[in-house]
């Protein structure tokens, strides 16, 4: 087992743990990635390959799937360890002091320190709950977009009021021969720059309207009935295509229950992204702190504080320095 001790182990291999892994690197620390999907990349490259990221220092703007591709190809930059479709279950700390974990297929990693990179974990789609829904599911309705040129010249109905609902109404809107944008709710939950591009676009927003029927023909579904949450007053909607952006199931899984302080469903740290176990720490989505940035660029600084965290707590006497990557020694020229 000491042939395979690794410095530190992160858990998840979205954009943060990918980032994180990479510094990782830098700090010559032996790094092993566990993802739970059989691909790297994490929800943004699943549910969001071709939306554009803008909120990133220095690239003004960047496709989901591309700002993966680069993620993935920095953090191969170190050669770390990468296992895919494992989920880890259960934390043990041996004798002395290091953790092993042992995955869903009973597959053991033995580790000086972990960090937390899980999202909020693993994520579902909320379904709709209507008849016919399965039948359309692959056809004509989505939880996700992952190409937005098959929406070219349709009718699309997106049903939210979230953040994802109204990107997606932004981004069709030049695409598709019409969207319409429907929320059970009269304001959006959305970032305010999105809503107001939302309310100065050609998107038909319709609030607060809920979906009650879908309808087929010839093995299609054709039209879908929306209904007014205060009147009942009822609309029929003909559609190519629905969108269905009601949130996701949060599962954290075993980790829940590895006794760390949790709030809300995410784990507390402190200002060294250290949680209440000492030598685990949090980053991304799954990390609560005061004040925190809930941006992919926030993710980004909270990674290499964890790997300068979990060095300390490995060398605890050794005084760290400030690491840049223009001063290492094997990116010069």
């Amino acid at each position: 087992m000491n042939n395979d001790l690794f410095d530190v182990t992160i858990i998840g291999g979205g954009p943060v743990g990918l980032f994180t892994a990479f510094y990782s690197g830098m700090r010559e620390m032996k790094t092993k990635i566990i993802e739970y999907l059989p691909y790297l990349g994490g929800k943004v490259s699943y549910f969001y390959p071709e939306k554009i990221i803008r909120d990133i220092g220095g690239i003004p703007q960047i496709s989901g799937e591309k700002l993966t591709e680069n993620l993935i190809e920095q953090a191969m930059t170190f050669d770390p360890t990468i296992v895919l479709n494992e989920q880890v279950l259960d934390v043990e700390r041996l004798e002395d002091g290091t953790f092993l974990l042992t995955s869903h297929n009973g597959a053991k990693h033995h580790t000086k320190t972990i960090i937390l990179a899980t999202g909020f974990g693993t994520l579902k789609s909320v379904k709709l709950d209507l008849p016919f829904v399965e039948e359309f599911e692959e056809s004509s309705i989505h939880y996700a977009i992952k190409s937005l040129a098959r929406y070219r010249g349709k009718k699309v109905l997106i049903s939210g009021g979230g953040n994802s609902a109204i990107d997606w109404a932004n981004e069709l809107e030049s695409i598709a021969e019409k969207v319409t944008l429907i929320y059970r709710k009269e304001a959006f939950s959305g970032i305010e720059s999105n809503v107001r591009r939302l309310m100065n676009s050609s998107v038909e927003v319709l609030t607060p309207y809920q979906l009650i029927e879908l309808q087929k023909s010839e093995g299609k579904l054709s039209n879908v009935v929306i209904q007014h949450m205060e009147t009942d007053n009822q609309r029929e909607m003909n559609i190519d295509y629905l969108i269905v952006n009601h949130g996701f199931h949060i599962n954290l899984g075993q980790i829940a229950n590895w006794g760390l302080a949790m709030l809300d469903n995410t784990i507390q740290v402190d200002h060294t992204m250290s949680t209440s176990i000492p030598g685990i720490f949090a980053i991304g989505d799954i990390s609560n702190y005061p004040h925190k940035l809930g941006l992919i660029a926030g993710g980004f600084n909270e990674g290499p504080i964890a790997v300068n965290s979990a060095k300390q707590y490995i060398l605890p006497d050794e005084q760290l320095v400030n690491l840049f990557s223009t001063h290492y020694e094997s990116f010069k020229k």
